[in-house]
Formats: C-alpha cells, sequence, structure tokens
C-alpha cells in the first residue's frame, strides 16, 4: 500500500500495519511502530472509534488526552465490521499489510473473516499479533482489563501498604508492559520472516507479561517458594532502599552496596553507622530494617530534601525527592532528555504536546510526522489507495 505522504526513512518505513487495537496495550505497540517508521491503519468504529476517545476528563481542545497519548503517527479509517461493504475494506487492508495488531477477545476475528488461519492463506507473510486478557484458551472469556489482570495477576498484593487492601499501580502499568512484550515479538517474527519470508502468529497476554514483568518477586516465589507481600515503599532485600523524610518532604533514598551505605553514613555525619554489625551488610540491614531506618531518621530530617539530593548524589549514593509530573518533565528539560514533543495539526487550533519516543537510534530515529487522527479522519484516502468506493461514491 503506498505512504499516504513523505515520510523520513525510519527503521521500519515500508512496513504497513493494520491496527485493529483498542484502548492502550495494543495502540501503544502501534504507535512506537509508527514512530519508527510504521505506516499504520487504525481500524476504528464509525461513530464512536476508540473506546479512549470518550475517556476523559481530562481534555485537550474537547479531545481525550488518553486516545491522544497512544495514536500519533497512525491514519483512522472508520469501518463497521458487521457490514460487509466495510468488511471487505478491512479485509483488503489486512491482506496487503505485513503486520496485523488485534486485542478482541479470542474468537472475534475468526467469526469476522479476519482470523489468522484465513488471512495467511492470502497473505503468507503477515505477522499477525493478538493481544489478550488471560490468553485464547481457559481465559479467553474474561475480559482483559488492566485493573483486573493487576489484582489478579498479583501486583496489588506487592503493591501499598502492608495493611492495606492492595494497591493498584497509579497507571496502566500492564498494559503498558504487555505493548512493550508485543513489539518484540512482532519485531522478532519480522526478522524471521526477512530470512524465510514467513509470518506468524505473536500471542501475548496481559496475564503473563505482567508476571513476566514481577521480575524479582515472581523469582522469589519459583525460585525460592517465597510469596512476597506488600511491604510499603520499602524493597524486599535491599536496605535502605525505601522512602525517608527529609527536613521539608519525602525523599527516595536507593543504597544498593555497602560502599554506597558507607558514603552514606559519612555524608550524615554518622560514620560509625557503617562499622555496625548489624549494618555492616546488605543482608544484615535488610535484617535490622527498623533499627536502622531509626539510626538515620534523626540526621535525614536535617536538611531539605533537594539538598541531599545534590549533595548524596555528588558522593554517589542514589537518591532523589518525589516529584510530581510537572516536576519530572522539568528535571528531563533540564538534563537535556527531550522528553516531550510538539505536533502541529492544521485541523486543531493549538498543537497536541506529547511524551516523546524513548528510543534513540543513531541513524533512523524516531519522527514525529502527524499528530493523532480525527476519527475517520483518512476513510476516503485509504479507499481510494485500496482502490474501493469511498462513501461518496457509494449509491443508496
Amino acid at each position: 500500500m503506498p505512504s499516504h505522504r513523505t515520510q523520513p526513512r525510519g527503521a521500519l518505513s515500508g512496513i504497513v500495519v493494520a491496527d485493529f487495537g483498542r484502548v492502550l496495550a495494543a495502540p501503544y505497540l502501534t504507535m512506537l511502530l509508527a514512530d519508527l517508521g510504521a505506516e499504520v491503519i487504525k481500524i476504528e468504529r464509525p461513530g464512536s472509534g476508540d473506546d479512549t476517545r470518550a475517556w476523559g476528563p481530562p481534555y485537550a481542545d474537547k479531545e481525550s488526552t488518553y486516545f491522544l497519548g497512544v495514536n500519533r503517527n497512525k491514519r483512522s479509517i472508520a469501518l463497521d465490521l458487521t457490514d460487509e461493504r466495510d468488511r471487505r475494506a478491512a479485509r483488503e487492508i489486512a491482506i496487503r499489510a505485513d503486520v496485523l495488531v488485534e486485542n478482541f477477545r479470542p474468537g472475534t476475528m475468526d467469526r469476522l473473516g479476519l482470523g489468522y488461519d484465513e488471512l495467511r492463506m492470502l497473505n503468507p507473510g503477515l505477522v499477525y499479533c493478538s493481544v489478550t486478557g488471560f490468553g485464547a484458551d481457559g481465559g479467553a472469556a474474561l475480559p482483559g482489563y488492566d485493573l483486573l489482570v493487576q489484582a489478579m495477576g498479583g501486583l496489588m498484593s506487592v503493591t501499598g501498604e502492608p495493611e492495606g487492601q492492595g494497591t493498584k499501580a497509579g497507571v496502566a502499568l500492564v498494559d503498558v508492559i504487555t505493548g512493550l512484550h508485543a513489539g518484540m515479538g512482532v519485531l522478532a517474527a519480522l526478522r524471521h520472516r526477512e530470512r524465510s519470508g514467513e509470518g506468524q502468529r505473536v500471542e501475548v497476554s496481559l496475564l503473563t507479561s505482567l508476571l513476566s514483568g514481577l521480575t524479582n518477586q515472581a523469582s522469589a516465589y519459583l525460585a525460592g517458594g517465597v510469596v512476597p507481600r506488600a511491604m510499603g515503599n520499602r524493597h524486599p532485600s535491599i536496605a535502605p532502599y525505601e522512602v525517608v523524610e527529609a527536613e521539608d518532604r519525602p525523599l527516595a533514598l536507593a543504597v544498593g552496596n555497602d560502599r554506597q551505605f558507607a558514603a552514606l553514613c559519612a555524608e550524615l555525619g554518622t560514620p560509625e553507622l557503617a562499622d555496625d554489625a548489624r549494618f555492616a551488610t546488605n543482608p544484615a540491614r535488610v535484617a535490622h530494617r527498623d533499627d536502622l531506618l531509626a539510626a538515620l531518621a534523626g540526621p535525614l530530617r536535617s536538611r531539605p530534601a533537594d539538598a541531599w539530593f545534590e549533595a548524596l548524589t555528588g558522593v554517589g549514593v542514589p537518591c532523589g525527592p518525589i516529584n510530581d509530573l510537572a516536576e519530572a518533565f522539568a528535571f528531563a528539560d533540564r538534563l537535556g532528555l527531550d522528553a516531550r514533543v510538539r505536533l502541529d495539526d492544521p485541523h486543531r487550533d493549538v498543537p497536541v504536546e506529547q511524551v516523546a519516543n524513548p528510543i534513540r537510534l543513531g541513524v533512523t530515529p524516531a519522527a514525529y510526522r502527524s499528530a493523532p487522527p480525527r476519527l475517520g479522519e483518512h476513510t476516503q484516502e485509504i479507499l481510494t489507495e485500496l482502490g474501493l468506493p469511498t462513501p461518496q461514491e457509494v449509491t443508496p
């Protein structure tokens, strides 16, 4: 399918993605692919579109900031997949695509004539990525909402205060982790296709992605037989690695080894603590965590958090104040990290400000070609490319 505009040559230039994804995990994946040069065609329901178009507040110029955050660099075509004519158009897009991404409930795409087994007969090189909540077998009927997976997948059991009910992460973290895992799968499948000419199915579930993302906590159970529990801001295996109180506000303190602990004690004016048998090694500090925090509390309250950040960072002790998002972006700006990007759009009165793609490539960097699309903005354009009748050409 020809490109809709002149584009910089990204690492994935020439790759066409049929994006049947909705909400977060799949759209986040396809946006990252689009940033790296892929041509992404977003198939949406007429009238309502992606669910997140209605998820607000907050809004930016009457548009959901949730939707805007994961849908740049895409074209939108509005197709009713229950309508035969529109389904034929969706099928044409899939047949000509290199990658298809979908996160419908298992079996839905098959019933629509858009399942992998049917499409691969017409497009043997197709990389077909299915994102599910709990897999396509025993969990096929379960709705894949991030909150449910955080609860049922164990994340909430290790998040929050020890006596609390379990706390979700402040963002749909499981969707993000799943989108990243799916992206790895898609790129691996494309590499295989480059060598063999053969496409394949990529399947990623929110549940297994979360279990993988639990890393050390999951390993504690599988390899050590330990069922981790919530510890607030404390770490089960490192001390001091938690939030402490400075003079004016909380400070995150992440002491990862004995050398850093000795430097911390020296800067606090309590060098003798580094030689105390209760605190001399990390296992000892973990075993005597309460005594350790009691010994550190007074000295830490003697200076503001920002002062401790400057002083302790200067001697190699990792720490930092708890920033809100405004402070976090300002901090990234001070570091020269280019964490934000402004996208101009002739259809909007003001530019759309977004988080920049975090991947830095020296030769084929991420590019920001277009703001998130209006619902069905490119329907006529894409149908013309496919050689199909446009809405204006269809006789009632």
